[in-house]
């Protein structure tokens, strides 16, 4: 394992049924590949070296003794690899065969552990040969030349750096309470299943789904290995299925009805997940009484070169493109409700906002829209405000207007030049200086507007900062980091583009989308700083604090995860250098700065999200006092930036 994540594979053989020396010298084949690019776990399907469809050939003492056989051969071909390996065989044991799993690394096993569950229904019928778990007694057996337990006790192996695996062979996952979910409890960090299942129509979605749901209720990875060709087609047909999740997540799967071995590698995070387990109180509660039997793997741990295989989104907040429409849906649903609600408690039907013409400030109008809509209000409830100052650009000021204009509601401009060039002849600030009092009065002025007109009007104060903004601290205390109800409190700047793109792609009115689709292509900026001599805008906010999509990147794994400074860093590198990825190139040095900058300004910032306005949770993270974040305002950041800077 390194840097968390511990690279696993799926091998998927070709098999000759009853051919136990065929089946292990294909086996050995794939452990060595495995072991070449860096696993440190390979799993095979289901009774794998004898082949899952021998029938009644499993009662033949031959058989069973060349799959012992063939395992001690894999024990010797294999003693100088550090991978560890887990093979299906049939182990007799007395009176009785069962379905086994062996797990063994640099020629030693680990451990034996039997099937639990065998389907007796349909096309199956494994009571016919084996015996579960449940008609075992503890017993030591001498089995390829070595002693092992075999026990019903639930099994867990750890691997040299401490990370815990279970196992569990195909009907097992599907049982009502399957052992894997045992196993999560006891500790383990990631279960391998031993599989056999054939191919249905909508069997396969089915079993994703099913592996998806596993995987996430215990919060672990899952690494599948699933018979395919080679295997008897007599009256079914197996498709090889080699997939791997990580808390519902699918990381890697194979191609399914090839003709030739396949392996898939991938590497689960294992910091993660004990992170998700750590914070998540149900979890840790069920986990009490849950114990396993340990087997410790012996091999030294080393060195190898790294280098991620998985993909990492470089936008943790925003939706796939399939499930973009239904997502979108769904935050305005929160939004919209949670509006909707505190409207309806204080009997209000007013509402007030700033309109800048920017991405903000369309999202909360777009959703004020809705939310009157919804409960029948009419939209002259909407008081849109503009306010105008000295870094206003006519792009912006335009749109605004035209946005207030086109959705149909109350349009106020008030103009803040005037009030604020007074307020700094008050004060003695040359206007000349744009320094941080020339930028944060106006800030302070536009909201006193609304406060104050918000209590005319009888009416309250809808807040349009986002959490990126909140995360970085980029809102002015006690100006726009003020309101009565913050609907995009809880809404990334990555995803608000997102937003308000679906709404202008949903939009019959052509006006309105061309508006809002100049909002989405017009530069993030305060617009605080007088515009340049062409009239652009010339503050721009992502030359200041860096890019959004980098910091939405920290701020969701920095948050979610807990990750450390050098785990952002490794992720950003491998998420906004790979060529496939849909995201801006960044350096290693603009990753490391920007880094810094989000480490430095997060901590330094906490004050302004301890006094929060209320506001939904959107999504996983949040940034409230009161629910997912408390953090002292006076926390010191050392910690994180000297790690920045060894970086």
């Amino acid at each position: 394992m390194q840097h968390g994540y511990i690279k696993v594979a799926a091998a998927i053989p070709a098999v000759k049924v009853a051919d136990c020396h065929f089946n292990a010298e294909q086996t050995e084949q794939q452990i060595k590949q495995a072991n070449e690019q860096g696993a440190e776990i390979v799993v095979f399907p289901e009774l794998g070296i004898t082949g899952y469809t021998c029938q009644d050939l499993f009662t033949q003492q031959l058989l069973i003794e060349q799959a012992e056989q063939a395992v001690g051969s894999l024990l010797e071909n294999t003693k100088t690899l550090d991978v560890i390996t887990v093979v299906g065989v049939p182990v007799a044991v007395d009176s009785i065969l069962l379905n086994c799993a062996v797990v063994f690394q640099r020629g030693h096993i680990l451990g034996i552990v039997p099937k639990t569950y065998l389907p007796n229904y349909s096309e199956f019928y494994e009571k016919r040969w084996f015996a579960s778990t449940h008609h075992l007694n503890e017993t030591f057996i001498h089995y390829a030349g070595q002693q092992a337990i075999l026990t019903a006790q639930s099994q867990i192996f750890v691997t040299a750096d401490g990370v815990k695996f279970g196992v569990e062979i195909c009907e097992d996952v599907w049982a009502p309470n399957p052992p894997g979910t045992y196993l999560a409890l006891a500790g383990a960090d990631i279960v391998c299943n031993l599989s056999a299942s054939d191919e249905l129509i909508g069997k396969h979605a089915y079993l994703k789904s099913l592996l998806a749901q596993q995987s996430a209720r215990t919060m672990a990875g899952y690494v599948y290995s699933g018979c395919g060709f080679g295997e008897s087609t007599q009256d079914v047909v197996y498709g090889g299925n080699a997939l791997i999740y990580e808390n519902g997540k699918l990381l890697a799967q194979n191609k399914r009805f090839d003709f030739e071995p396949q392996i898939v590698v991938s590497e689960i995070d294992i910091f993660k997940l004990r992170a998700e387990r750590r914070t998540n109180s149900t979890y840790v509660n069920a986990q009490h009484g849950h114990t396993a039997l340990l087997h410790t793997a012996q091999a030294p741990l080393t060195n190898k070169p790294f280098a991620l295989q998985r993909t990492i989104e470089p936008f943790p907040f925003v939706p796939q493109d399939e499930q973009m429409y239904d997502s979108c849906e769904e935050i305005f649903n929160i939004q919209v409700s949670g509006l909707a609600q505190r409207l309806k408690h204080i009997h209000a039907s007013k509402v007030v906002l700033g309109i800048s013409g920017g991405l903000d400030s369309t999202l909360a109008l777009l959703v004020c829209v809705r939310t009157f809509d919804k409960l029948g209000l009419s939209r002259e409830g909407i008081v849109g405000v503009t306010m105008p100052g000295f870094g206003t650009t006519n792009r912006t000021y335009r749109n605004a207007i035209d946005l207030m204009r086109e959705l149909g509601i109350t349009t106020h401009e008030i103009n803040i030049a005037k009030s604020v060039t007074q307020h700094f002849e008050d004060i003695g600030h040359d206007m000349a200086v744009h320094d941080v009092v020339y930028e944060n009065g106006q800030a302070r002025e536009r909201t006193q507007i609304l406060m104050d007109l918000g209590n005319k009007l009888g009416g309250i104060v809808i807040g349009t900062g986002d959490l990126s903004e909140l995360a970085l601290g980029w809102a002015t205390y006690n100006g726009d980091h003020m309101s009565m109800y913050a609907v995009n409190v809880s809404i990334p700047k990555t995803l608000i583009k997102h937003l308000v793109r679906h709404v202008a792609q949903t939009m019959h009115n052509e006006a309105t989308c061309q508006t809002l689709y100049d909002i989405i292509d017009t530069p993030i900026s305060p617009e605080l700083i007088p515009a340049d001599e062409a009239g652009n805008i010339k503050q721009k906010t992502e030359d200041l604090v860096g890019p959004y999509e980098l910091h939405d990147f920290f701020i969701y794994h920095f948050l979610r995860h807990g990750f450390t400074p050098q785990r952002l860093f490794i992720m950003a590198r491998h998420a906004f250098t790979s060529p496939q990825q849909r995201a801006n190139h960044y350096s290693a040095d603009e990753i490391k700065h920007w880094l810094r900058v989000f480490l430095r300004r997060f901590f330094a910032q906490q004050f302004k999200r301890s006094c929060l306005p209320d506001g939904p949770k959107v999504g996983s993270v949040s940034l409230s006092p009161r629910g997912d974040w408390r953090m002292p305002s006076d926390a010191t950041a050392k910690m994180w930036l000297d790690e920045c800077d060894k970086l």
